[in-house]
């Protein structure tokens, strides 16, 4: 299979696409229409239009075909109580899968091509969320055959059909608010990401509630996801001021909120703070991009099946010291943690730590031996990973670019808990 992202003239245009010398000459800054709040869905009358009743104003057929999977599908359920209230006719699709592999996405638009909806409500996590979104491609496109050829300058032409209505179930991958979704080739064992600002959800419905059923792993796998995203954001080249505010004020929510919603899932302040800013952190790299965490952490979760946002999380450190020798711009991460030091080496060296210290307080691994990756198997897949990494989309928004020698170090270095030093 060809994967658009392999292309070499998008290989050298998007880094120059995604500089801050282009961004400065045009950029834009797109959001869905967000709600947020746990009186979202109301049983009862209320004396204002709730987000189903000004959703259902731009639907003139009012059907509504809503994705999920098992783990979430009685907050679809309650979803679509909440349509069929307001005259919608509504089917829910409750077969999404893990990672949305492509097999599973288009099973999902033909269900939907059968159902005609003009409006698409995905009802879950990152999985269902992209899922809903490829999904909605093959619905309004049946002339796309390989979702892998899709480029960001490919134009999609959606809403045609329907538009789309996205409500997170999980404080994590912020796909709530991102115009990317990532699906996976099965057969390959490879992430594919599709990124085209149509793909940006018309509607976000955070609904507190509805992430209070996570798990304590979850909850922190799905945090740490959206602390990669924060903290990697910032010091790329497309980041600007409006992305740094949402990064920075994600970042420390994740650090004050995270802990507690880890230590009592039933914190429902601390279940909304953190539905926010992962919703915030969304919205920032969906600006300026999520870099090498991301392109290693999907490369790796790829091969070995590890959890995304354990994965990203735990390079968090590894990638923040290979930035240091080329860009300023992680300094306001250790403002915004108040991190002291009397030079740009102490800051890191005590940035590090606090980021290391949160994980110790989550109980989570700080190197890719203790997340249980068997040392034989990760050198036997080391060229895979190395160029999964290296041909990864997040890769291009990297401040330093890395070679493929620099992307083994770091992979060996992170494996054994070593810092980098390189």
């Amino acid at each position: 299979m060809s994967y658009w992202f392999t292309d070499p003239m998008l290989k050298l245009m998007l880094p120059l696409m995604s500089s801050s010398s282009i961004k400065g000459l045009y950029s834009t800054f797109t959001t869905p229409t967000v709600f947020m709040g746990s009186n979202l869905l109301p049983e009862g009358p209320s004396i204002v239009p709730t987000p189903v009743d000004i959703i259902g104003a731009r639907c003139p057929k009012k059907r509504a075909f809503l994705v999920t999977d098992e783990f979430a599908e009685r907050y679809a359920a309650r979803v679509a109580k909440a349509l069929e209230k307001a005259g919608f006719a509504t089917q829910v699709w409750n077969k999404a899968l893990p990672e949305a592999p492509m097999e599973n996405v288009k099973e999902s638009a033909e269900s939907m091509s059968q159902f005609e909806p003009d409006v698409i409500v995905a009802v879950g996590g990152g999985s269902v969320m992209d899922g809903a979104k490829a999904a909605w491609i093959l619905y309004e496109r049946p002339d796309v055959t390989d979702l892998a050829t899709l480029s960001p300058l490919t134009p999609l032409m959606l809403r045609k059909k329907a538009f789309l209505v996205a409500v997170p179930t999980t404080s994590g991958t912020g796909s709530e608010c991102t115009s990317i979704a990532v699906v996976h080739d099965s057969d390959a064992h490879r992430k594919v990401p599709i990124a085209c600002p149509e793909l940006m959800p018309d509607f976000a419905l955070l609904v507190p509630d509805f992430t209070v059923s996570m798990p304590p792993r979850l909850t922190v796998g799905t945090g740490l996801d959206v602390l990669a995203h924060a903290m990697d954001c910032v010091p790329t080249p497309a980041s600007n001021e409006i992305t740094d505010a949402l990064a920075l004020a994600s970042i420390e929510m994740v650090f004050k909120w995270l802990p507690r919603a880890y230590r009592n899932g039933q914190d429902r302040e601390a279940r909304y703070r953190m539905l926010m800013a992962a919703s915030m952190a969304g919205i920032a790299f969906g600006q300026s991009g999520a870099a090498l965490t991301h392109a290693l952490g999907h490369s790796l979760g790829s091969i070995f099946n590890t959890h995304h946002g354990l994965t990203v999380g735990l390079f968090i450190p590894y990638i923040l010291q290979f930035y240091q020798p080329v860009t300023d711009k992680w300094l306001a991460l250790g403002k915004a943690l108040n991190v002291k030091g009397a030079s740009r080496e102490e800051i890191m060296v005590d940035l590090v730590k606090k980021v290391r210290a949160l994980f110790a307080d989550l109980e989570v691994p700080l190197n890719l031996k203790d997340l249980g990756i068997p040392a034989d198997e990760f050198d036997k897949n080391m060229e895979r990973l190395v160029l999964y990494s290296c041909e990864d989309i997040c890769h291009f928004f990297s401040p330093r670019p890395m070679t493929m020698d620099q992307c083994e170090r770091i992979f060996r270095y992170a494996y054994e808990g070593k810092d980098v030093d390189f």
